[in-house]
């Protein structure tokens, strides 16, 4: 979803993870649910890219639905 927004709003992975003080690699990892993010990162994802309150809260959901399946 991340991925869609950065898209969206026209910006490389290099450019957002400028804007992000984060190596690409970092949010390469992040838009692929790769890598678990912090609250901090995630809300300046979401002032960045101007992402809803309600969009942020899908992505929470689908890191933690993928960390029950990787328990399994």
């Amino acid at each position: 979803m991340i991925k869609e927004y950065r898209k969206k709003r026209g910006l490389t992975q290099e450019q957002l993870a400028e804007k992000l003080f984060l190596s690409v690699r970092q949010l390469q990892r992040i838009e692929k649910n790769e890598l678990k993010t912090s609250i901090e990162t995630l809300n300046r994802i979401r002032e960045v890219l101007n992402i809803s309150d309600e969009d942020i809260v899908k992505i929470l959901k689908q890191e933690k639905k993928k960390d029950l399946i990787s328990q399994k």
